[in-house]
């Protein structure tokens, strides 16, 4: 089966004995859980627009392994053409779920582990490239999703992995044996994970000797025995649990999802392994995945945004604002800034060029500079919206409270607008915006755009490694006349 469907996909989480907690609870059913479902439904919507001609061009792509049609979200970029459909398909899915469709960081892992594992056979003569190959078929021919898992809690930031008082706090090799590895430890931050499949991890920051037990990297299916996972609290996540949850949710369907998800002596077959203390290859494969995350927030972010635009400019209309002049150059710039995060995506997927394995890199500096203007720009234009749309935003009364028989007619009455459009029309749009800028889609748009794929600072760093200051140097001095 080369492409499931949205409700193939749904029915295939079922036959996993998936371990969550939530609230302190071990979580029964996390398939129709209420806090849960709206996330799965986000990743659903990755299949059903690749079921759909309309969108065949951008959602599916021709597999360079096997030669049959795949979902692009298990593809192996191979031209700058493939980079482009990637962050168009990824601002479509923005657009239509309005929150994190958590599947990108799969696609971008396989990207960067391709290619390393690549490198790393040829220097030490090693069988990971041959390892990664047979796994991406086996999730090519199935569809899965994979979440891509590189973050660790860290502990001291200030110490290295091996240096930590708790040598647990960065996920590591605990025993090797003849046919495998046992692994302990957690990520954090793990954006999808318990509507994936399997888990793909990585290292999460560049090692260097005596962190070898730290530098590792591998595939495990997420109900493997030692796995558990303890989902993350979210703004307003007990709306969903209300009988009747509706209007409140301002986005009912879909939603996103972080776990922390943790390691408790797993073992790894020896054929998944794909990195195991190497500790010079640990930083090229962090590197090489955070700039195609970073690319991928070029796409998935603007697709949002433009739901918060669509959903500003219709409060605006509902309030009768939506002629004033400043409210028209607020739309204006919200949109100029949504455009220049695409225009980043673009560039920096229009610049890439071929590893040495075959697929294709990303410029990493453009998508590093993408990746720093999202840690800003959702920001200004969740501030626009919130301007836009009033103080009600965060003020109105509760769905209950419109449906009861003495109130809701007073809600009714005094939370009207302009005269024609229903009460329930402004208090839906309404909601929509505080679902996205303060609720639970936060983790989608706002405070994601901040944390994502790094902190500002990583991208900053990486902007001051790829920036080529000497050469600038030396233009400078020629002008100038300076031998």
């Amino acid at each position: 089966m080369a492409l499931k469907t949205g409700a193939e996909y749904i029915e295939s989480l079922r036959a996993l004995d998936i371990k969550v907690y939530m609230f302190g609870e071990l979580v029964e059913n996390p398939v129709d859980h209420p806090i849960i479902r709206p996330s799965i439904n986000a990743v659903a919507m990755t299949y059903e627009l690749a079921n759909q001609p309309e969108y065949e061009d951008l959602m599916t792509a021709t597999s360079n392994l096997t030669g049959e049609k795949v979902n692009r979200f298990t593809h192996l970029h191979q031209s700058t053409d493939d980079l482009r459909k990637k962050v168009k398909m990824l601002r479509l899915l923005g657009q239509k779920t309005a929150t994190c469709f958590q599947r990108c960081v799969g696609m971008d892992a396989f990207n960067a582990v391709f290619s390393t594992t690549y490198e790393i056979d040829k220097k030490y003569n090693t069988n990971y490239h041959d390892n990664f190959v047979k796994y991406l078929k086996f999730v090519q021919e199935n569809d899965l999703t994979i979440d891509g898992a590189m973050t660790d809690p860290k502990g001291n930031r200030g110490l290295a992995p091996s240096q930590q008082a708790d040598p647990d706090l960065f996920l590591r090799i605990v025993e090797e044996r003849e046919d495998g590895i046992v692994v302990r430890g957690a990520k954090a931050h793990q954006t999808g994970s318990i509507n994936s499949h399997e888990h793909l991890i990585m290292p999460t920051i560049a090692m260097r000797e005596g962190d070898e037990a730290y530098a590792v990297s591998f595939a495990v299916p997420t109900d493997a025995d030692g796995i558990f996972m303890i989902y993350g609290r979210q703004s307003c996540d007990t709306r969903k649990l209300e009988e009747g949850a509706d209007i409140d949710l301002g986005n009912k369907t879909f939603g996103g999802q972080e776990a922390l998800v943790v390691f408790d002596d797993v073992f790894i077959p020896k054929d998944r392994i794909f990195l195991k203390g190497e500790v010079d290859f640990a930083g090229v494969l962090v590197e090489r995945f955070a700039g195609y995350h970073r690319q991928s927030y070029g796409g998935c972010k603007v697709g949002v945004g433009d739901v918060l635009i669509g959903a500003a400019a219709t409060a605006a209309e509902f309030n009768g604002a939506h002629k004033a002049s400043h409210v028209k150059d607020k739309l204006i710039e919200m949109t100029h800034l949504n455009e220049t995060l695409y225009c980043c995506g673009i560039a920096c997927s229009a610049e890439g060029y071929p590893t040495e394995a075959g697929n294709y890199q990303i410029d990493l500096l453009l998508a590093n500079v993408c990746k720093q203007n999202v840690t800003r720009f959702p920001y200004e234009i969740t501030r626009l919206a919130e301007d836009i749309a009033g103080g009600l935003m965060v003020t109105m009364p509760s769905e209950k409270d419109f449906k009861h028989p003495k109130l809701g007619p007073i809600c009714e009455k005094y939370f009207s607008g302009v005269e024609g459009v229903p009460t329930e029309h402004r208090m839906r749009i309404l909601r929509l915006i505080e679902n996205m800028t303060l609720g639970t889609a936060a983790v989608g748009y706002r405070t994601e755009s901040m944390h994502g794929a790094g902190s500002p600072q990583a991208q900053r760093i990486m902007i001051a490694r790829q920036s080529n200051l000497e050469h600038k140097k030396d233009l400078a001095k020629k002008i100038a006349g300076i031998k």
